[in-house]
């Protein structure tokens, strides 16, 4: 008799949520939220997801804040979100690093990658650029190789840090290539570029936007898109793919994460209203591709698919690029 009365009960439970899930996405957001961005103000995500919070707050009724929390590779912001309240209400927009390429930098995370957050969606990326300053004596990848394999040790490319990309796709290209470029570490992306740009160092990596006002003054060259795909306001510059070098992928991306035991009501209202943001056209005009930064506005389940595929071949460059974590 009580074993049925369990069973009875165990039931109703799983109803009232059942019937509870589409009421919480109703209601949700019932108060502030917080999308927490692990950098300072002004950056690249930054002022995406500044625009982002105005659209949200103005369609749910409720105001959308940002909290910067930058520094130590973002792991102080994603930190932050881990510990919060799994409601909805404070939310993760970062990079790739967090979920990818930390788990290699660091021996120990205050966060888990695989199970601190719940993917939301992946809101937009940019592949990378191969960038040369206009003195060095090759005009794409191939000749690139041709020309370090001719003079090895003779080439620098400055990076942002141990796991960035550039460290990432030169160290590929070193080891893939048998090529011997020298890292040169800059404290950020703007004094890589300004070394590159004076030819303190030959080569780089860079976003579009980060470098395309550098590209058309001729203060930059570039060699390949490290993408899938050509770049829109680049058409002319191959991929690493064509040119013979179908391994060597360097992107970033911008995605939005809710802390790990999120309802999937809330997961699904969160996907639901911010991919209807971000694939507005005049949003994704001003917001990304006005930018060098093409929108994406993912499911939950195709971003998780896509980190999944990214850690796999992240770690392959670490590896390749002798990253030791620290």
């Amino acid at each position: 008799m009580n074993v049925r009365r369990t069973i009875f009960r165990s039931l109703l439970a799983v109803g009232a949520m059942a019937l509870a899930a589409p009421v919480l996405a109703q209601t949700f957001p019932d108060k502030l939220v917080t999308i927490v961005v692990p950098f300072p103000p002004g950056g690249g995500i930054d002022v995406m997801v500044r625009a982002l919070a105005a659209e949200l707050s103005t369609q749910w009724g409720k105001p959308v804040v940002i909290e910067n929390k930058g520094g130590a590779g973002t792991l102080i912001g994603a930190d932050a979100v881990a510990r919060a309240r799994p409601d909805g209400l404070t939310l993760l927009a970062t990079i790739d690093q967090t979920v990818v390429s930390n788990r290699f930098l660091y021996k120990s995370l205050p966060y888990d990658p695989e199970k601190s957050f719940i993917p939301v969606t992946l809101m937009a990326e940019a592949d990378h650029l191969l960038l040369a300053h206009p003195g060095v004596r090759a005009n794409n990848l191939k000749e690139l190789v041709a020309l370090a394999k001719r003079q090895p040790g003779s080439l620098n490319f400055g990076s942002f840090g141990d796991g960035s990309q550039p460290v990432l796709v030169y160290g590929m290209l070193n080891k893939r290539e048998g090529l011997d470029f020298v890292h040169v570490p800059y404290k950020g992306v703007a004094p890589m570029i300004a070394a590159t740009v004076a030819g303190e160092v030959q080569l780089a990596t860079g976003s579009p936007g980060v470098a395309g006002e550098l590209l058309r003054g001729n203060r930059l060259k570039p060699l390949a898109i490290a993408g899938r795909r050509r770049a829109a306001q680049f058409p002319d510059v191959p991929t690493t793919a064509e040119q013979g070098f179908p391994y060597l992928r360097a992107s970033i991306w911008y995605g939005l994460f809710a802390p790990a035991g999120t309802p999937p009501a809330i997961i699904n209202k969160l996907n639901a209203d911010v991919t209807a943001v971000l694939k507005n056209r005049a949003f994704t005009e001003k917001q990304a591709t006005s930018r060098g930064l093409q929108m994406v506005a993912s499911s939950a389940e195709e971003f998780a698919a896509r980190i999944r595929d990214d850690v796999v071949s992240t770690e392959e460059m670490v590896r390749a690029a002798n990253i030791k974590p620290q």
